[in-house]
């Protein structure tokens, strides 16, 4: 919205071309959201209260998480909101990847809404039902992703692996199987995002982690760079060519809406950290993971995020191993599950689970960068 504008007054004011560089607008867009969550919380919070729009806490779960019993909830909403304004100002709304990743992050957080309130109704941690919540995510990710394709008929199907040159293997898929693993990547990031939101700050810190990460990779796969030379010509640098990126056309304008994630975490970070004064709810979790999801998709990092979101992946991984050796065995893997509430049982500290988590989180964010140069 802010770059139309700006477009219109620049011929009339040259200091404005400042905001045609991607770089420019991702600092603007992380700064924006980190301006209107600061600024919000604190109000948002105090109404939150007022309507005793308080935590259910799960009956089986660990005794220490009984204190937290009445916590302002669905603090999500308010980073959506803080995610959501700052995309719109600062992105090119032209961008038809932008409006795929945020039209699935902001049905998500309806989804996630939706499940916030049936729990706070019937005063207990159920919701919807896991499969109401999957057929809604589904549906809208496939919707989204087949309107993306008839747009963009020319967007890759191919899987690039990990560490390995796209030149030496690569996997191109029919579009109906790389539709349903897409899919599934979107639903399954966001899920495992929703599992991993169980301590203070647990889930924030790695979702900006990766949000910061595929910063870097849609910058990277979209921005071509014209350098002066001594000649007076301009040289073009190709990122997504020099690192062994799939070059996406336009999936730059995604750096800026992956900004926004980083700057309204810091924001709910800051009162979400131990002890919590608001939680984020299905709200926040279900729709911060469905945007990861989709830049995941959208920058063609499919299986890469798989490294990036590992922590998610583990703590998603422990609940399905969990179940099944329950009902297969009768016995149980793990003390509790996801793994952050074994650790809990194990008798650490919910700071200690939380800060070694987003280590993890960041040493795997790391990995996934060096295998750009390992290609």
């Amino acid at each position: 919205m802010l770059l139309w504008l700006i477009q219109e007054l620049r011929e009339y004011f040259p200091p404005l071309r400042v905001f045609r560089y991607v770089s420019f607008r991702i600092i603007a867009s992380m700064l924006t959201a980190m301006t209107i969550s600061f600024l919000l919380h604190p109000s948002f919070i105090r109404r939150l209260q007022a309507r005793q729009i308080g935590q259910v806490i799960r009956e089986d779960g660990p005794s220490s998480h009984f204190s937290k019993a009445g916590t302002p909830t669905m603090g999500g909403s308010l980073v959506l909101f803080a995610l959501v304004i700052p995309t719109i100002l600062w992105t090119d709304l032209s961008n038809r990847y932008v409006w795929a990743a945020l039209t699935v992050t902001v049905a998500y957080g309806i989804i996630g809404f939706i499940d916030d309130y049936r729990k706070l109704q019937h005063r207990n941690s159920k919701g919807l039902s896991g499969k109401t919540k999957l057929l809604f995510q589904f549906v809208t990710a496939s919707v989204v992703l087949l309107a993306l394709f008839r747009e963009e008929p020319n967007f890759s199907r191919t899987l690039f692996l990990p560490f390995i040159k796209a030149e030496t293997f690569s996997i191109e898929l029919p579009l109906g199987l790389f539709l349903a693993f897409a899919v599934v990547v979107v639903a399954g990031t966001s899920n495992a995002v929703n599992l991993t939101d169980g301590l203070d700050g647990l889930a924030i810190g790695p979702v900006m982690v990766a949000a910061a990460t595929f910063l870097i990779l849609a910058y990277g796969a979209g921005t071509v760079l014209q350098i002066p030379t001594p000649q007076g010509g301009l040289f073009s640098f190709n990122i997504a060519e020099y690192l062994r990126l799939p070059h996406v056309y336009g999936v730059n304008e995604l750096a800026v809406f992956s900004a926004a994630i980083i700057g309204a975490g810091v924001g709910f970070l800051w009162f979400n950290t131990f002890p919590a004064q608001v939680f984020m709810g299905d709200v926040g979790s279900l729709s911060l993971g469905g945007a990861i999801g989709m830049l995941a998709v959208l920058t063609k990092n499919e299986l890469l995020s798989m490294i990036i979101c590992g922590l998610f992946l583990v703590e998603a991984l422990s609940v399905i191993v969990q179940t099944t050796s329950f009902k297969l065995t009768g016995k149980r893997v793990f003390r509790m599950a996801p793994i952050h509430h074994h650790f809990e049982k194990l008798g650490w500290q919910e700071p200690k689970i939380v800060v070694r988590f987003w280590i993890i989180s960041v040493m795997l964010s790391l990995i996934a960068l060096a295998s750009l140069k390992i290609r």
